[in-house]
């Protein structure tokens, strides 16, 4: 803002508030607007795009990097960060399938039983030893990769998903979508209500405003910063739970830089990497928009998919520049 827009402010609360209201908007909004624009644009441009299979194919593919976004969002909005959740995520899918021999519940319930007690450790560490994110889940992410090893034998062991049901769970579908998209968006629609419903969600924005002032105004940060890696921890250990039920086996190949695409689109759907601000439903348009992008590059064919994290990596840079400058918009209004 110039120098006259400022005076103009100052003098006309009422345009600071506007612009203000303005810039917030597009700040949470901005990822389902683009997204909106690109699946326009393919609807015109692919043919194949219309199909209801392909929305379908897109939704499933979708399914395990929304979960591993969805807690990432509450980790970021506190000011933290998840670098565990890729090997979480292919060390679930391995416990899944190794625990499927048990039945249905043993194939959810180990992997999230041992994903979440290294979420829960990652959370006590930070919260307690006040030690950085950064280390203590790059940390997490080898001990996972290294347990994951062990249970695999240094990945040379790929089980096999041996209950029916936890396999019909991945590959069947109830009005032509997957099980799984439906479990994820109850899981989005609970998650949404925890953050801007709760007082969890209250204090998860307070902390990621100001641990201080947080903390002055009695709101449990510790407590809050645990809760949030424990659900970033759950939710990748569910995702590598649900990826073995579609594959049908648990490979161990996976989940290298699930991290960093979980980080590239909570922060295109709008969460601001300094924490304190963002939504649920930036993320998921921020999932979806690295979808479709994906799902078009692989139906024009003749481009190397590559070119997909090319685009991702632009985009998140774009938005990067972006939300600083719309963020320094409305400091100054």
């Amino acid at each position: 803002m110039g120098t006259a827009e400022k005076a103009a402010a100052i003098a006309d609360p009422r345009v600071a508030e506007r612009t203000d209201r303005i810039v917030g908007a597009v700040q949470r909004q901005g990822a389902v607007a683009v997204l909106a624009v690109v699946v326009l644009i393919a609807l015109v441009a692919f043919p194949n795009f219309r199909s209801l299979d392909n929305a379908a194919t897109i939704l499933v593919a979708a399914a395990p990097p929304m979960l591993i976004a969805l807690g990432m969002t509450f980790v970021i909005i506190t000011g933290g960060i998840d670098l565990s959740v890729g090997s979480l995520y292919v060390l679930g899918g391995v416990l899944a399938a190794w625990a499927s021999e048990y039945g249905f519940f043993a194939a959810f319930g180990v992997p999230l039983l041992v994903c979440g007690l290294i979420g829960l450790l990652n959370g006590v560490l930070i919260a307690w030893t006040r030690m950085a994110p950064f280390i203590v889940t790059l940390a997490a992410l080898l001990g996972a990769r290294g347990l994951m090893r062990a249970v695999s034998d240094e990945g040379s062991t790929t089980y096999l998903v041996q209950n029916d049901a936890f396999r019909r769970f991945g590959t069947g579908s109830f009005l032509g979508i997957g099980y799984q998209v439906w479990l994820v968006a109850v899981v989005v629609l609970l998650g949404m209500l925890l953050l801007a419903r709760t007082r969890f969600g209250n204090s998860v924005y307070a902390v990621g405003g100001s641990e201080d002032a947080s903390a002055l105004m009695g709101v449990p940060v510790r407590r809050t910063k645990v809760a949030v890696y424990l659900m970033s921890g759950l939710l990748a250990g569910l995702a590598g739970a649900i990826n073995a039920a579609k594959l049908g086996s648990g490979v161990t190949v996976l989940g290298a830089g699930m991290e960093l695409d979980a980080i590239a689109a909570v922060v295109i759907g709008g969460t601001l990497l300094t924490g304190g601000a963002g939504t649920i439903a930036g993320t998921v348009a921020g999932v979806l928009l690295l979808g479709v992008i994906q799902n078009l590059i692989n139906q024009v064919g003749n481009v190397n998919s590559n070119w997909q994290q090319v685009i991702s990596g632009a985009f998140l840079a774009l938005v990067v520049v972006a939300q600083t400058y719309l963020v320094r918009l409305r400091r100054d209004a």
